[in-house]
C-alpha cells in the first residue's frame, strides 16, 4: 500500500515538484519513495512505498513498462498478480525482475491496454499512468473505491494525488472551497464522489478511468466530469470498465436453492481470504464480535497454516463496548487476541488529529475508535483484513428491514395522511421514542432514527433520505447553491425497497464514508486494510444470491450466519447490531461542551462567510436542552469548523 502523486504541467517541470507532493504523504508509505519526470513533456510522478510486496528495490516505483512506452504508480494490491503474470508467460518467456504486483501489471498494460488489464485484475488500487506515445495522462481507481485518488486544476497545471494534502504541495496551489461540494457535505457527513471539498479538484469514480489529453490543461471545468454521461471534452475523457448496475441488471439467480447460495458464498469468500492473506510481511484481523468480520476471522483460521492475529478496541463507556464479544469469539477460533481498552479521555483526545488525517471534511463519528484501533493494530502487523462490505452485500443494516416495514405501513396511506402523520413524528422528542422502544420492537435499539426516517413519509426514496441525510432543508449556509441531492426517485430506481438500499449504499454510502473512513485511519498509521467481501467475484456472488437468502423475516445475512454457525455456535454472536460507535452526542452536553462552544460561537459562526449562524445556534440549544439529537448535524459543523481553520 502506497501513496502517489503527480504534476502535468504547461512547462517543464523536474521530479523535485513531485517529490514535494509525495512527502505529504509519508505515513501511507514510510519504507521508500522515489520521483520520475519528463521536463519536456511537462510531466512528474511521485511514488511513497509502504512495502507489503516484495519489499526490494525491483518493486521501487514509478514504475517504466519494459517496452519504455508506459510510466506507471501505482497503491494497491492485485490478488491475482501471479495468476496474470502465468498468462501473460504463456505468450513466451518473461525475464521478470521482481515479483511485485506492480511490474505484472505494466506488463499487463503492455500487452492488453490498460483498460483489458484492469478488467482482469482483482484488487483494490489506485493509479496514474503516462502514456509517451499518446501524451496522455490516465488515472483509475478500484471497482468498489476502497484506495482513494483526486485529481485537479491549479493555474497552467493537472495535478493528481491520493490525498488532497499532497495537491497542497502542489507548486502555486490554491484550494479554495465549492459551495456546492459544502452543500453535499452538509447532507451527508462527507463529500460525496465524484466532487470534493475544493474547487477544480474531484474524486476518480470507482470503477472509473479518467485520461487527460494535452488539451485538458487549458480546462478548468467546474462540475466534476463523469462516466455517467458524454465525455466532458476539453481533453477529458470518463470512461468505465466495471459497473455495478450491468452485474445487478442481470438478475438474481431464480432458480437457487438455499444450500447452493450457502456453497456458492462460502467458496467465494474463502478464495478472496486466501488471496488477501497473501503478504511479505504479517497479516492480522480486525475482530468486533460481529457476524461480518467474525466470518472472514473464520475464513482466515481455516485457510492458514499459523495462529491468526487478531484486533479489538474496548471502551469503558457503558453499552459502547463489544470487546467481550470478540473476545468469545477469539477463544472460539483459536486466534492471537489483542484489545485494547480506551477510556472517554483518550478517545477524546484524537480529535484535534482529525484534520490532518481526513484532510478533507469528514464526519462520521466512528472514525475516533477507527484511527486507535488502526494505531493499536500496526504495532504487531502491517497488513489487517476487515468485514466491511457484509451490510451492504448480505441486507445487513437494521434500517433496511425498519424500512421495508414501516414503507408497507406508508404505502398504505394516502400521501396527504403520510405527510401529516411525518410531521406529528417530527414533533417528538428523540428520548421519547427510545423510551417507547421496548413496546414497539420494530423500532430497535435506535428508536429516534427509526422516527427520523418517518419525518416525511412520502416514498422510499424519502425513508432513505430521511435517516441518511443530516441537513435535509434548512442547510446551514448563507446562500444554498442550487445543488441537487445526491438522491433522487430516478437513481433509487430498482428493484425491492431493500435492494435499492443496498445499491445505493454500495455505490455511495460504502465507498464515500466506510471505506474512506478506514483508508485515511489505517493510512495515517501505515497500516494497509484489506476488504474480502469486495473481492468482486464475491459482489457478483451475492448479487446473484436471491434475496429470500439474505433475509429471513426480521433477520439480516442469513446466508453468512449459516456459513458462520459452521465455526462458532450462534449463541456467540447473536445479538442486537450495535456498529462502532462512540456516545458523541452525550460528550457534547459534557466534556466537550466547552470545545463546542467555542466553535459554534456565534460570531465564529459569522466570521464563516459560507456558514449561517441561524440553523447552527438552534440545533446546537436544541440539543442542549435535550428536546431534540442533533449529534450527526453538528458533529458535521463542528469537523468543517476543524477543518477549515486547520487549512
Amino acid at each position: 500500500m502506497c501513496g502517489i502523486a503527480g504534476i502535468w504541467t504547461r512547462g517543464a517541470v523536474g521530479p523535485a515538484a513531485a517529490t514535494a507532493m509525495a512527502d505529504a504523504l509519508v505515513h501511507r508509505g514510510p519504507d521508500d519513495g522515489s520521483a520520475w519526470a519528463d521536463p519536456h513533456a511537462g510531466i512528474a510522478l511521485s511514488h511513497r512505498r509502504l512495502s507489503i510486496i516484495d519489499p526490494s528495490p525491483a518493486g521501487r516505483q514509478p514504475m517504466p513498462s519494459p517496452c519504455g512506452r508506459y510510466i506507471l504508480t501505482f497503491n494497491g494490491e492485485i490478488y491475482n498478480h501471479l495468476a496474470i503474470r502465468a498468462e501473460l508467460e504463456s505468450a513466451g518467456a518473461i525475464a521478470w525482475r521482481g515479483h511485485s504486483d506492480t511490474e505484472t501489471l505494466v506488463r499487463a498494460i503492455s500487452r492488453h491496454g490498460l483498460e483489458a488489464a484492469l478488467q482482469k485484475a482483482v484488487g483494490m488500487f489506485a493509479l496514474a499512468l503516462w502514456d509517451r506515445e499518446e501524451r496522455t495522462l490516465s488515472l483509475a481507481r478500484d471497482r468498489i473505491g476502497e484506495k482513494p485518488l483526486y485529481y485537479g486544476w491549479s493555474g497552467d497545471s493537472i495535478v493528481f494525488a491520493s490525498e488532497l494534502k499532497a495537491l497542497r504541495a502542489a507548486p502555486g496551489f490554491a484550494g479554495e472551497v465549492d459551495p456546492r461540494a459544502l452543500t453535499l457535505y452538509f447532507r451527508h457527513n462527507q463529500v460525496p464522489t465524484p466532487w470534493s471539498i475544493l474547487r477544480h479538484v474531484f474524486k476518480v469514480e470507482p470503477g472509473v478511468i479518467v485520461t487527460l489529453e494535452p488539451a485538458a490543461l487549458r480546462a478548468r471545468p467546474a462540475a466534476p466530469p463523469s462516466a455517467a454521461g458524454p465525455d466532458a471534452g476539453d481533453g477529458v475523457r470518463c470512461r468505465r470498465y466495471w459497473s455495478l448496475d450491468t452485474m445487478i441488471a442481470a438478475g438474481a439467480d431464480a432458480d437457487m436453492t438455499a444450500g447452493e447460495a450457502v456453497a456458492t458464498i462460502d467458496e467465494r469468500l474463502r478464495e478472496a481470504v486466501r488471496a488477501q492473506m497473501i503478504a511479505d510481511v504479517p497479516v492480522g484481523a480486525f475482530l468486533s464480535g460481529g457476524i461480518d468480520s467474525s466470518t472472514v476471522v473464520a475464513l482466515m483460521r481455516e485457510v492458514a497454516d499459523a495462529p491468526v492475529r487478531t484486533f479489538t478496541i474496548g471502551f469503558n463507556e457503558t453499552g459502547f463496548d463489544e470487546a467481550p464479544f470478540a473476545r468469545a469469539v477469539a477463544r472460539r477460533l483459536g486466534t492471537e487476541h489483542s484489545e485494547l481498552y480506551v477510556d472517554a479521555d483518550e478517545v477524546r483526545a484524537t480529535i484535534p488529529d482529525l484534520p490532518s488525517v481526513y484532510d478533507e471534511p469528514f464526519a462520521d463519528s466512528s472514525q475516533l475508535p477507527t484511527i486507535l484501533l488502526s494505531r493499536m493494530t500496526r504495532r504487531s502487523v502491517t497488513v489487517a483484513l476487515s468485514g466491511d462490505g457484509g451490510d451492504e452485500l448480505f441486507c445487513g443494516y437494521n434500517g433496511y428491514l425498519v424500512s421495508r416495514r414501516l414503507w408497507d405501513t406508508a404505502a398504505a396511506l394516502p400521501s396527504p395522511l403520510r405527510r401529516s402523520m411525518g410531521a406529528a413524528i417530527g414533533a417528538i422528542a428523540p428520548e421519547r421514542w427510545d423510551r417507547l422502544a421496548p413496546a414497539i420492537p420494530m423500532l430497535g435499539a435506535k428508536a429516534h432514527k427509526v422516527a427520523r426516517m418517518l419525518r416525511t413519509p412520502l416514498g422510499p426514496a424519502d425513508i432513505y433520505r430521511g435517516a441518511s441525510e443530516e441537513w435535509q432543508d434548512g442547510l446551514p449556509l448563507r446562500e444554498p447553491p442550487a445543488l441537487a441531492a445526491a438522491l433522487d426517485d430516478a437513481r433509487f430506481a430498482g428493484r425491492g425497497l431493500e435492494e435499492r438500499m443496498m445499491r445505493w449504499d454500495m455505490m455511495r454510502y460504502l465507498p464515500d464514508d466506510i471505506l474512506a473512513k478506514v483508508d485515511r485511519a489505517s493510512m495515517a498509521a501505515s497500516l494497509e486494510v484489506r476488504a474480502p467481501f469486495l473481492d468482486h467475484r464475491v459482489v457478483a456472488a451475492a448479487w446473484r444470491t436471491p434475496l429470500a437468502f439474505k433475509k429471513r423475516a426480521r433477520e439480516g445475512k442469513w446466508v453468512l450466519r449459516r456459513i458462520l454457525e459452521r465455526h462458532v455456535p450462534p449463541s456467540l454472536i447473536e445479538r442486537p447490531k450495535a456498529g462502532f460507535a462512540v456516545p458523541i452526542g452525550s460528550w457534547l452536553k459534557g466534556p466537550l461542551r466547552d470545545w463546542a462552544e467555542t466553535l459554534l460561537a456565534e460570531d465564529a459562526l459569522a466570521a464563516d462567510p459560507l456558514l449561517d449562524p441561524r440553523p447552527i445556534r438552534r440545533r446546537w440549544a436544541e440539543h442542549l436542552r435535550g428536546s431534540r439529537d442533533w449529534t450527526g448535524s453538528l458533529w458535521g459543523v463542528l469537523v468543517y469548523r476543524m477543518w477549515a481553520a486547520a487549512c
